[in-house]
């Protein structure tokens, strides 16, 4: 008999802040014993939920579970910066130039972008909580203004669409004058990503699909033709199974040393109050992402999603045990508190009332594991540092593939290499730490 026991699961360090700043969730739903499906999905995050509204759509009779280890938008579904990103985002890079079809990858990205738009629409998700907008890379020296212009022109040689902002244009935006320009795409959708992503459970749930919360996965083993989910609240009979939990993939016994844990952290402002936001001038919502990959991710949101608040995002470790410390939180806070100084210095005395860490799930090569890894079984799985995106991308293609179809989602992925394998232990675990640290060094400013 084929099995597979987790390892771990998952932990969370800090507060799901986008979740904690919305008016409080019904209770949480548990698996209410033993269950008979078509399909069951192991998380509940953007791979998740994407997937079990493909399968709704290409076969409304299917009788499908969703398997959240904790509250819908408390995991890393709810602890992202909510940029849903249609351009190559490549964070490997030094200026987010991709690495292979771009045009090919835009399109996919858009599709993944017009998927979650049609859940926005069918089942009544606020649509503040996905805000077309667009996104601004900041750039605070000569040297992040010179890679914004590399961009630019391999955006221009594209097709796509920019435009450069100069100092003044970023200080009208963002109130701040940190920063010596911009440049302004417009297809990325800035999120509420517990919102929306607490809207997509209930919606799927009012289509009859059972989303299942704090309900752990522990286990799942071929029986017969098909499978059985353990968890602590009963066992999930499924024909198909689909992995969209991302880097825990590996706690499974999946792609073993092929995958880089980092977690990212983000601290968040209270709700200022109106003299703050008067001497804080700019605009009430925007999203700056860094000219440098490993620089400083800011982002201003209003009252329609949960406050007028700044977050700031940077700082990462590489933790192949899937576990932040309290120590490294500490260390990322103190970090945001001098990046929001730096760009707010009559603000320095705001405080930051949240902060936590969010894990992402990487490859060397930069490709991600969505087909069938045993009959039956599959991943949507390693969303590359685009959650939102990807992970969308990775759950409809798992879908498709469940349903044995091949479109052009599938194809991509059936398409990419293997995971490259990373040095042994614990040279990765030191040499990637040692890496990031040093990005972020050179990244200063930005």
């Amino acid at each position: 008999m084929t099995a597979f026991t987790a390892r771990r699961t998952p932990v969370h360090k800090g507060p799901a802040a986008w979740s904690a700043i919305l008016p409080g969730q019904p209770a949480p739903v548990p698996l209410p014993g033993n269950q008979t499906v078509d399909v069951a999905i192991i998380g509940g995050g953007f791979a998740g939920l994407a997937a079990a509204r493909r399968l709704r759509q290409l076969d409304p009779t299917l009788k499908i579970a969703v398997l959240e280890a904790s509250r819908l938008a408390e995991g890393a579904s709810g602890r992202n910066s909510g940029f849903m990103i249609d351009l190559p985002h490549e964070l490997t890079s030094d200026d987010y130039a991709g690495h292979g079809d771009d045009r090919g990858m835009i399109a996919l990205n858009r599709q993944a972008i017009a998927f979650a738009r049609g859940a926005v629409e069918d089942y009544g998700i606020r649509p503040d909580y996905f805000d077309p907008i667009g996104k601004v890379n900041g750039a605070a020296s000569a040297t992040a203004d010179a890679l914004n212009r590399s961009y630019a022109d391999h955006l221009t040689s594209l097709g796509e669409p920019n435009e450069r902002l100069d100092a003044q244009g970023m200080a009208d935006l963002t109130g701040s004058r940190h920063y010596v320009s911009g440049l302004y795409t417009p297809g990325t959708v800035m999120l509420q990503p517990a919102g929306f992503i607490r809207g997509f459970g209930e919606g799927l749930r009012a289509t009859g699909v059972g989303v299942w919360e704090n309900t752990p996965v522990t286990a799942f083993a071929r029986t017969g033709s098909g499978w059985a989910v353990t968890t602590a609240k009963g066992t999930v009979t499924a024909a198909k199974v689909i992995l969209a939990n991302n880097g825990h993939l590996e706690s499974f016994g999946f792609a073993q040393n092929r995958l880089m844990h980092v977690f990212l952290y983000a601290s968040m402002t209270v709700d200022l109050p109106p003299e703050t936001l008067k001497q804080l001038g700019g605009q009430p919502r925007w999203g700056v992402t860094p000219s440098d990959p490993m620089g400083t991710t800011m982002r201003r949101i209003d009252t329609a999603l949960g406050g007028n608040r700044i977050i700031t995002r940077t700082c990462a470790s590489f933790l192949p045990g899937m576990e932040a410390s309290d120590a490294a939180l500490a260390r990322a806070a103190a970090v945001h508190r001098q990046k929001f100084a730096d760009r707010y210095p009559t603000l320095a005395g705001v405080k930051q009332e949240y902060s936590w860490a969010g894990h992402l799930c990487l490859t060397r090569n930069a490709v991600s594991i969505a087909r069938e890894l045993e009959p039956g079984l599959y991943a949507a799985t390693v969303c590359n540092g685009l959650g939102t995106a990807r992970s969308t991308l990775t759950g409809i293609a798992a879908a498709e593939l469940a349903m044995d179809l091949q479109t052009d989602a599938t194809r991509h992925f059936a398409a990419e290499a293997q995971p490259s394998k990373l040095p042994p232990k614990p040279f990765s675990t030191l040499g990637a730490n040692v890496f990031l640290r040093f990005k972020e060094w050179r990244a200063g400013k930005e």
